[in-house]
């Protein structure tokens, strides 16, 4: 296995590459919660409803290709894939805004889900979680501290899909720090 082809190298449940879909439904579950409990225990439940997969292949493996997750790919802004707007089931835009520090909620709008995004040092990652950087900013590509899945930052090197959710401590929920609850949960993706 390779770094350069990790995600391609890694076992995967079949449907993300033959599944045909055209939205995704996306949960945040507490870590170590059962799986007849998700439901129930899903702090966070949200989809799409723009039919957005069919522009992109028909599935998340289609879009990934032509929007590959990885480091020097593209750059902040005029790189970064689509904002697609959400409907929230279980929370809504504001209790979803709080999640993440004041740093990260004063350069992200809620309620949209945000594919493939690069922050300031080219870096890319997979998901931005009901959010999206709003680019009137200057500066607003600091994604590492509120978007998720094939995060790398290169200074201070940290590796993971919440790479940069722990800046500020880990939990406090000030600066570029996230929430507790959202660090500590696992995020589910569904095709619809």
């Amino acid at each position: 296995m390779s770094l350069k082809n990790l995600s391609y190298d890694l076992p995967q449940n079949p449907g993300y590459f033959d599944i045909p879909a055209q939205d995704v439904s996306v949960w945040h579950v507490p870590n170590n919660e059962q799986m007849d409990r998700w439901g129930q225990t899903a702090f966070l439940r949200y989809h799409t409803e723009t039919k957005f997969l069919k522009d992109y292949g028909g599935n998340l493996f289609q879009l990934f290709t032509q929007l590959p997750v990885r480091h020097n790919a593209g750059s902040c802004i005029q790189d970064n894939g689509p904002s697609i707007p959400v409907v929230y089931d279980v929370g809504d835009a504001a209790f979803n805004h709080n999640l993440y520090g004041p740093n990260s909620r004063a350069e992200t709008e809620p309620g949209f889900v945000t594919f493939r995004v690069f922050n300031n040092e080219r870096n890319a990652l997979a998901m931005c979680s009901a959010l999206k950087p709003v680019y009137w900013l200057q500066n607003a590509c600091n994604t590492e501290h509120y978007c998720i899945g094939g995060g790398y930052i290169s200074e201070p090197l940290r590796c993971g899909d919440f790479a940069g959710f722990d800046n500020n401590g880990y939990g406090n929920n000030i600066g570029w720090s996230a929430s507790q609850r959202v660090t500590e949960a696992a995020v589910l993706l569904f095709y619809r």
